[in-house]
């Protein structure tokens, strides 16, 4: 794979990929099945493609149960959450995918009444500034001022990012006036963050809030591609297993720096294994439970909580 393409480039090749086996499924089903009704026929194809996409998110809930870590009383669920938990997380992965991503352009919003200090808004893995669609309304609806960045090439290592967030850092607080900024990052954003701070200090950032950060490594990240995935890889068990860019990076990092962050993760995610790899040790740390990976910047408590925390450090 040209490690140049776009998220957006690849996620509309892959739509048109997908249309195309719809359609040759309905074609099949008109000319083999037996089906009089082009639209009939076109149903199954899209039926199809659906029940494709389903089970690729079954089999990702499936494979971090093999690796998940215990869940606490509180946050446990029954089957009826667990069903719940397992639509909203497809949903947002459909959404994210065919849509929101696959359409997104980075942009800056700049609300000049706003009190909280701007947010710089970094994605994970596959993904592109599109993810904070949700997001980004509530910001605008509390006057945040913010900016989203897509970070390629897609397959960079995490490094190789940092540039890119210190220009989105420096844009940012030069059009708002503010001194310094607040970084929230999705997935493997939070490990850009934290690379960042080790590359330039804390001098231009008010805090860090990740959302389902593999802190320390994934067990799924040995089936991506790309030198960040590699980077983000944790092995089934043994003494060691954090890639040697996890711990360098842990090992660099000092007490104050780790006070700048707030971990938001859930008990039941889906990308992650184990789940407590999203506790960041030093840094706070907030659980939730019933909440999927993609699903956790759409998700109702998860953003109550995050526009919560970031009322808190609005100035008065």
């Amino acid at each position: 794979m040209n490690v140049t393409i776009s998220t957006r480039a690849m996620l509309r090749s892959l739509l048109l990929v997908q249309a195309a086996a719809a359609g040759a499924i309905a074609f099949a089903a008109m000319r083999y099945g037996g089906l009089a009704s082009p639209w009939l026929a076109l149903g199954c194809g899209l039926a199809a493609v659906l029940l494709v996409r389903l089970l690729i998110t079954a089999n990702n809930f499936l494979i971090t149960a093999r690796f998940a870590s215990a869940t606490p009383a509180p946050f446990r669920i029954g089957p009826g959450a667990m069903l719940r938990l397992f639509a909203e997380e497809f949903m947002a992965s459909m959404l994210q995918s065919s849509w929101f991503m696959a359409h997104a352009v980075a942009r800056q919003r700049i609300h000049a009444a706003g009190t909280a200090p701007p947010v710089l808004l970094l994605h994970g893995y596959g993904c592109n500034s599109g993810y904070w669609a949700h997001l980004a309304r509530h910001l605008d609806a509390a006057r945040i001022s913010h900016a989203s960045l897509d970070l390629e090439p897609m397959l960079a290592g995490i490094d190789d990012f940092v540039p890119l967030v210190r220009r989105g850092v420096e844009a940012l607080c030069q059009a708002t006036g503010s001194g310094r900024v607040i970084i929230v990052a999705h997935s493997m954003g939070g490990l850009v963050a934290r690379a960042y701070l080790r590359e330039h200090g804390s001098a231009r950032v008010a805090h860090v809030f990740t959302l389902g950060t593999p802190h320390h490594g994934t067990v799924l990240a040995g089936k991506g591609v790309g030198l960040n995935a590699s980077q983000m890889q944790r092995q089934g068990g043994g003494d060691a297993p954090e890639s040697a860019w996890l711990r360098a990076l842990g090992a660099s990092e000092s007490a104050a720096t780790r006070a700048l962050i707030t971990s938001l993760y859930t008990h039941h995610d889906n990308i992650v294994a184990p789940q407590t790899s999203s506790v960041l040790e030093g840094a706070r740390n907030i659980a939730f439970g019933g909440v999927g990976h993609v699903a956790l910047c759409r998700n109702r408590r998860v953003l109550a909580r995050l526009m919560d925390e970031l009322a808190k450090l609005s100035t008065p």
